[in-house]
């Protein structure tokens, strides 16, 4: 018996906006009442906040002070979404109120995106596109750039950066970052000074929350402080762009072209394009200009995130209301070892002799042991000698690395944070599965991996 279903439905949920038809369901069946209220005012709402417990939010009207005191027997917001800027966040949680949103979600649209948008500028294909469909046939104007051998800049390097990054692998284009945090350089991406991104990058994309210290922040001044004219993306939130200092920079040539799927003129919800119902004047450019594109806040948008943005949100209301349920339960830790991983004076003779003298099948990675399981699906098992000079084991003191298949990584170094256990930077995504480290209590450096293989789905 799980352990909601040992505990009284007393649990209350308002749902201020619609979200993924498989919500309301699946918080029903942890046992939470769930009613929903999307076109209240938000003095009407606060009139009847007192008698819930959770609220799940999009962006329709903004959580304040107001509301938060309304809201004595809150006990969490969650917003369907990356950002929390639409709530009072310092005044939430000092009244203790759990905060969740979930950026996990779209991460993976939102790459998508950017790296449509990017392409599109550089091969001009929405003004080619108008072009032809006003009967001219412009080759040479329509001159496109190669992202080979560039140098993209991304400036926040959280769940957006990182997907955005990710998917750049494969043009043989340098990607570097700058964050506020230290220390997140990864396989994809180096960290860098925000000075040096502005000497060295050809292309800034912004993936960055909006607050104090991004509101405005590319406007003239940072403009002028990059060394190359450069393309802009920004996909994160308007208000970090100063748009007429933009639209200056796109005439005077700084800017070679901008991707643009928010705006500095939408409203608080995301819902509208204008605050008033006037089109300022550096929008009307934007508008006509042919080296523009501009897309209404819909880069995370997509028919899959949809469903990803809610089902994040429910795990993390399980996950608070539960987590016995949700990473105490051993059998779904660990479930296998993956392989064994350790230094040689010479890898390639050590092969060698393994591949003559115990008929090991060796390959550059050394060797592979498939094996089935109990259903018949197959699965593997890695030997792996390396050099002697290899860094892989950093920082462990001993000459080898400890593997282990996982059934579910997230969850898994969810919990393994609440036991106080170190984790060695962040999660890693592959193409064959999720890799993260934690260190044992001796100091060793211990891989865990959670594979795509079959039978781990």
């Amino acid at each position: 018996m799980h352990s909601w279903q040992n505990k009284p439905k007393m649990k209350k949920i308002l749902h201020l906006d619609s979200n993924h038809p498989n919500m309301i369901p699946a918080l029903q069946q942890l046992g939470f009442q769930n009613d929903t209220d999307f076109t209240s005012s938000k003095s009407e709402i606060e009139n009847k906040i007192q008698d819930y417990h959770g609220v799940v939010i999009r962006s329709r009207f903004k959580i304040d002070k107001n509301f938060i005191d309304a809201a004595t027997n809150l006990e969490f917001i969650a917003r369907v979404g990356a950002g929390l800027e639409s709530i009072d966040c310092d005044f939430a949680l000092s009244k203790n109120i759990k905060l969740f949103s979930s950026p996990e979600g779209n991460a993976n649209a939102v790459g998508e995106h950017t790296v449509g948008m990017l392409l599109s500028l550089f091969n001009n294909l929405h003004s080619a596109h108008q072009d032809i469909q006003a009967g001219n046939w412009n080759r040479e104007t329509n001159r496109g750039f190669e992202l080979e051998g560039k140098t993209v800049g991304i400036i926040g390097y959280g769940n957006m950066g990182k997907s955005f990054a990710k998917k750049l692998r494969g043009f043989d284009c340098q990607v570097i970052f700058h964050d506020i945090k230290p220390n997140l350089s990864d396989q994809n991406a180096k960290q860098v000074s925000l000075q040096e991104l502005q000497q060295k990058a050809d292309i800034v994309s912004l993936h960055t929350p909006w607050n104090a210290s991004t509101d405005k922040m590319i406007d003239a001044r940072f403009i002028a402080a990059m060394q190359k004219p450069f393309w802009l993306i920004n996909t994160a939130r308007g208000n970090s762009v100063v748009t007429e200092d933009l639209v200056n920079a796109l005439k005077a040539g700084k800017v070679l072209g901008a991707g643009l799927d928010v705006l500095e003129f939408e409203s608080l919800s995301f819902e509208n394009l204008f605050i008033s119902n006037e089109i300022p004047e550096p929008l009307q450019y934007l508008m006509s200009a042919k080296n523009v594109l501009l897309s209404p806040h819909i880069a995370g948008w997509t028919a899959e995130s949809h469903l990803k943005l809610s089902a994040v949100i429910v795990e993390k209301i399980k996950m608070f209301y539960f987590p016995d349920e949700v990473i105490s339960r051993e059998i779904e830790k660990v479930t296998g070892i993956g392989g064994m991983f350790f230094k040689a004076e010479n890898p390639k003779l050590l092969k060698q002799w393994y591949a003559k003298h115990l008929g090991l099948t060796v390959n550059d990675y050394g060797s592979t042991f498939w094996w089935k399981d109990k259903n018949g699906n197959d699965c593997s098992t890695q030997w792996s000698p390396f050099d002697q000079n290899t860094t892989y084991f950093e920082p462990s003191q001993k000459q080898f690395m400890q593997n282990f298949r996982v059934e579910n990584l997230e969850r898994l170094i969810a919990g393994l944070k609440q036991e106080n256990i170190e984790i060695i930077g962040e999660m890693q995504v592959f193409d064959y599965g999720k890799f993260a480290y934690i260190m044992d209590i001796e100091g060793n450096k211990i891989e865990l991996w959670e594979p795509n293989d079959s039978v781990f789905k």
